[in-house]
């Protein structure tokens, strides 16, 4: 059930309460609080102003989510803030899970995350140097190959590891997904191929038979499909293949039409995408830089896993880890093979990165980077880039999702980041200390992005151009090239929905995140480079149970309309798009199967 709205009373002293790690608890602030604890926070802090952003979080935002000075040194290694210095990670296990915290706990779950992933790995992480996502702490993970089997990659000191382009992406049934023009999600049923290797059909009589082409007719306003045989005559009554357990779900075909590609139901009904809608739409900078993908997880999850599928770990654990009972089996089976954790309470992390070249990047030294080998293209034809090898270079960390099991919450929670440089953001209000609330920020595309073009006004975040295996081919009679992409939805909050049922609207929601944005960044130390990335917002579900949708017709809580414009660049048509099209519109449940990786990554050894 949903917990109330009322906010916490105010804290009997200026001093911080002590949890069960023996670090300061936090406290949030509110009402007549807010002023005062806004001052006690900033004190002796340098203004805080993003270096590269056109469009800078609001400063006089109410400071209704924050992390104290003293929790926040306490997650410095040091004890103190330092320039570039080390984070630890949360302690996952004594996560508080407090619905009177107000989602604040959550939200510094996040930014700590965030903080220890991308801090300098310290000789405990296997020898030092680079970020300790990239230590040997961490495990990179394969795309899937032709049978869906995924491997660990280990990270070792000096390794140039590779690089991939946007993988498709995936929903409840392991399937890749597409957006209608009502932004409705849909999976994409894999095509089933007959003896000649042309895609099969259902026809009048339930067989299964192959097409030669398939054309379009009008019926009144609606297109309708005609399938037709390798000699030109109509296939009656015809309709595509998916598998019975699929047929009462948001499934549909793909099939190809000329240069373009349409998807039908069940029924053999067109559905509306968007135009140049794809499963696996290819992203690009203004200056025609490829993104590309990276997926990681921590040894827990890796221990874990290969425990839970080798049989190391009994009775089979059907949940990531979230207790220390839990977690106990997991060092206990890692210790039998010669692994010790160094941070072993983070519990279970996956995180998914997106990098770009650093050359021609104009401000190169505000991104963290590392070396990978990306592939190299043949672009003789504008429309069609193949594959001819690969290189090495230096890359641009761009975004990143952080997502880990914590006390109470088997279904993960999920936070994003981003570089201040990607995108501008679509209009959005907040609560000002100083009013009229809410305040508005318009929408403002001017100045220079990394993915959109200054003063962008339309034709927002579509797909011109998708992966074909490993070619790159355009969505339309158009040269392959950069998108317009927008963040429709700041801080995760959607246009007339509140996102959950904690704050008093959208607006309140939006300045829990301003304000931890203004939090954290003020008290980083100097010119550290973590400043140059914001938090977006986390998303949950109440009480750990699986999802079934978003708040307020469901329980995906938090920041419920969360996306990343560097990876669900093509999943965020609009600003009112479907609720449903958030983390767990794809990642449903609150088993091991909610990481997609895990159902198909083998084990370790």
């Amino acid at each position: 059930m949903f917990v109330s709205r009322k906010m916490p009373g105010s804290p009997k002293c200026d001093r911080p309460s002590r949890n069960s790690r023996g670090t300061a608890a936090p406290i949030p602030m509110a009402g007549a609080s807010v002023a005062a604890g806004l001052i006690l926070l900033l004190a002796g802090l340098a203004i805080w102003t993003p270096a590269t952003s056109a469009q800078p979080i609001p400063a006089d935002a109410q400071a209704t989510a924050t992390v104290p000075a003293a929790l926040f040194a306490s997650w410095f290694e040091s004890g103190t803030p330092t320039l570039d210095g080390v984070v630890k990670p949360a302690d996952s296990v004594a996560f508080s899970n407090d619905p009177g915290l107000q989602n604040v706990d959550f939200y510094q779950w996040s930014e700590q995350m965030f903080l220890w992933l991308t801090s300098p790995a310290p000789i405990t992480y296997g020898g030092g140097g680079g970020r300790i996502f990239s230590s040997p702490a961490f495990f990179d993970v394969s795309p899937p190959d032709q049978n869906g089997i995924r491997t660990f990659i280990p990270h070792e000191l000096g390794l140039i590891r590779p690089f991939h382009l946007r993988a498709a992406k995936f929903g409840a049934h392991a399937l890749p997904v597409i957006l209608d023009r009502a932004g409705k999600m849909f999976e994409v049923e894999r095509p089933k191929l007959g003896p000649t290797g042309k895609q099969l059909i259902l026809n009048g009589e339930g067989k299964l038979v192959e097409f030669g082409r398939i054309t379009l007719e009008k019926d009144g306003k609606e297109r309708k499909p005609i399938f037709l045989d390798e000699e030109g005559k109509r296939i009656v009554n015809a309709r595509p293949f998916i598998r019975p357990e699929l047929r009462k779900s948001a499934v549909v075909a793909r099939f190809a039409t000329g240069n373009s590609q349409i998807f039908l139901n069940v029924f053999g009904n067109v559905i509306d995408t968007e135009e140049g809608q794809a499963d696996n739409g290819v992203l690009l900078t203004q200056s025609g830089a490829l993104i590309y993908y990276a997926t990681m997880v921590n040894d827990v999850f890796a221990y874990f896993l290969t425990g839970t599928k080798g049989g190391g770990i009994t009775p089979m654990p059907t949940q990531f880890p979230t207790t220390q009972a839990e977690l106990n089996k997991v060092v206990t089976f890692a210790a039998a093979h010669g692994k010790t954790f160094p941070d072993p309470n983070a519990l279970a992390i996956e995180i998914k990165t997106s990098w770009v070249e650093t050359a021609g990047l104009a401000n190169a030294s505000s991104y963290i980077t590392m070396v990978g080998t990306v592939p190299t293209y043949d672009k003789t034809d504008p429309k069609h880039w193949i594959p001819n090898g690969q290189k090495t270079v230096q890359l641009a960390l761009v975004g990143m999702h952080v997502v880990g099991s914590a006390n109470g919450h088997p279904e993960m929670i999920w936070a994003t980041f981003e570089h201040f440089g990607n995108t501008p953001n679509a209009t959005y209000t907040y609560n000002s200390t100083g009013g009229p609330n809410p305040k508005t920020v318009t929408q403002d595309t001017s100045g220079t992005w990394l993915f959109c073009p200054n003063g962008a006004t339309s034709n927002f975040n579509t797909p011109l151009q998708s992966a074909n295996g490993a070619d790159i081919v355009s969505n339309s009679n158009n040269p392959i090239g950069p998108s317009n992409t927008i963040r429709f939805k700041p801080w995760g909050g959607a246009a007339g929905q509140d996102p959950n049922p904690l704050v008093a609207d959208i607006a309140a929601s939006n300045t829990q995140i301003i304000s931890m944005n203004n939090s954290v960044r003020g008290q980083l130390v100097g010119a550290d480079i973590r400043k140059n990335y914001f938090f977006m917002g986390a998303t949950w579900t109440i009480g750990g149970a699986p999802p079934s949708g978003s708040f307020p017709n469901g329980n995906g809580v938090g920041t419920s309309q969360l996306a990343n414009t560097t990876m669900e660049t093509f999943q965020t048509i609009s600003s009112s798009f479907s609720a449903s099209n958030n983390c767990f519109g794809c990642h449903v449940g609150n088993t091991t199967s909610v990481s997609h990786v895990f159902p198909g990554l083998k084990k370790l050894f």
